[in-house]
C-alpha cells in the first residue's frame, strides 16, 4: 500500500482545530448548512432531520483520533439531544441509520455507554420495522411511499449488521442482506451507474419503475447516489463477506472513476446531466473516497492501489479547492450540492466534512469502525 501522503497530517491538524472552534461554539447545536454564514440548531428547528447524527459522528471521530475531551462532550451532548427524535417518532424513517449509528453505537464503540447501546438498539428496531416482506426491502421515506426505496439506504443498513452482531439475532443480518439483495438487483445498473430511487409495487415487491430523485432525471447518474453504493456495498461486503457485494461495489467504484476523470478528481452532482450549467458536489466525492479506501483493504492486494490513489487524489483536489480553514466561519468542505434542482448548489453541508474527517483518519490509520 502507497504511504500516507505527507501533507495528510498537518491538513488534519487544521481542520480538526476548526472543528474545534465550531464545537466551543456551538455547545450541544447540531449543524446542518450554515445560513448567512452561520449554522442553525438543527436540533431545534427539526430534531427528527435526516443529518442530525454527523456532527456527533464527526465529533467522535476526531476524539477516537485525538483524545481532546471537547469533542467528545460535544458528541454525548449531541447524542441527548436526538433523544428527542424518539419522543417525536412522527418523521422517523430509513435515516434513522445516519442517525443514531454515527451517534449512540459510535459512542458505544468507544465508551461501552450502556444507554449509548439502548438508543441504537432502539433506532435498528425501528429501522426492522421498514422491512416488507414481499419485496425484500426497507421501505424509505414516508407519506404514500410505501413502495419507495432509495439508494442513500445502502448506507442505513450497518445499524442492522450492528444490532444482528451485539444481540445475535440472525433476523437483523437477514432483513439487512435481503435489502441489499433488491437494491443490487434493481436499482445498481449493469454498467456501474445506479438510480436514486427504485419505486416497487408494496403488495407483491415486483419494480414499477425507477426516478432521478434528487438527480437530473430518470437514467441520471446522480454522483452522491454513486458514492452511497460504492460506500455501501464494500461496508455490507465487510459486515456479510458475500463476494456479489464486492463486486457490485467494485463496478460502482469504476464508473465513478470513470466519470471524474475529466473534472479534476472532483464529481459533478449528476454524471448524466448537461454539462453546463457545472455544478460540482464535494459531498460525492468525499463519501466515495471513504468507501473507495475500505474497498483498497477488501480486494486482491494487485487492486488495492487503485482505489486507495484514486481516494488520495480526490482528497487532495477537494482539500486544494474546496476548503475554509477559518476558525471564525462555520462549515469546512465548500462545494457541496445537496440535490440537482435544489436551490442550494455548492454551499457548505455537514455531512461533507463528515466525510472529509473520516477519509483523513483512515489515511492517518486513526479510523475506527463507525458504521
Amino acid at each position: 500500500m502507497t504511504e500516507t501522503p505527507a501533507w495528510v497530517q498537518p491538513l488534519f491538524d487544521k481542520v480538526s482545530a476548526k472543528a474545534k472552534a465550531e464545537a466551543i461554539r456551538l455547545g450541544s447545536a447540531i449543524p446542518y448548512i450554515p445560513e448567512d454564514g452561520h449554522y442553525v440548531d438543527m436540533g431545534k428547528k427539526d430534531v427528527i432531520w435526516w443529518t442530525n447524527g454527523f456532527w456527533a459522528g464527526t465529533q467522535w471521530l476526531l476524539y477516537h483520533a485525538t483524545g481532546d475531551p471537547v469533542f467528545k462532550q460535544t458528541a454525548e451532548a449531541n447524542e441527548a439531544v436526538l433523544d428527542g427524535a424518539f419522543d417525536k417518532f412522527i418523521g422517523l424513517h430509513h435515516d434513522v441509520g445516519f442517525m443514531w449509528d454515527l451517534s449512540a453505537v459510535a459512542d458505544y464503540r468507544l465508551t461501552q455507554n450502556n444507554r449509548s447501546w439502548a438508543r441504537g438498539l432502539h433506532a435498528a428496531t425501528l429501522l426492522a420495522g421498514r422491512y416488507n416482506p414481499r419485496g425484500k426491502f426497507l421501505r424509505s421515506w414516508n407519506r404514500d411511499r410505501a413502495g419507495w426505496v432509495i439508494i442513500d439506504s445502502m448506507m442505513n443498513i450497518n445499524l442492522l449488521y450492528w444490532a444482528r452482531d451485539e444481540q445475535n439475532d440472525p433476523r437483523y443480518g437477514f432483513m439487512a442482506e435481503d435489502h441489499a439483495d433488491t437494491v443490487m438487483n434493481n436499482i445498481v445498473r449493469p454498467d456501474g451507474s445506479v438510480a436514486h430511487i427504485g419505486i416497487f409495487d408494496p403488495t407483491t415487491g415486483a419494480l414499477l419503475k425507477t426516478d432521478g430523485g434528487q438527480g437530473y432525471g430518470v437514467g441520471s447518474s446522480w454522483s452522491r447516489g454513486q458514492a452511497w453504493a460504492l460506500y455501501g456495498f464494500a461496508l455490507s461486503y465487510e459486515h456479510t463477506q458475500k463476494e456479489a457485494y464486492l463486486d457490485t461495489a467494485k463496478r460502482v467504484a469504476n464508473y465513478f472513476l470513470a466519470n471524474i476523470a475529466d473534472t479534476g478528481d472532483v464529481p459533478l452532482v449528476d454524471f448524466r446531466a448537461p454539462r453546463e450549467p457545472k455544478i460540482v458536489d464535494t459531498s460525492a466525492g468525499l463519501c466515495a473516497a471513504c468507501g473507495l479506501l475500505l474497498l483498497s483493504e477488501q480486494v486482491p492486494a494487485l487492486e488495492q492501489s487503485l482505489y486507495y490513489d484514486a481516494a488520495v487524489k480526490i482528497i487532495k483536489a477537494i482539500a486544494d479547492g474546496y476548503l475554509d480553514l477559518d476558525a471564525a466561519t462555520d462549515g469546512i468542505v465548500t462545494g457541496g450540492t445537496p440535490a440537482y434542482f435544489d436551490d442550494q448548489h455548492e454551499v457548505r453541508m455537514i455531512y461533507s466534512d463528515f466525510f472529509l474527517i473520516e477519509a483523513l483518519t483512515r489515511l492517518l490509520g486513526k479510523n475506527f469502525l463507525i458504521w
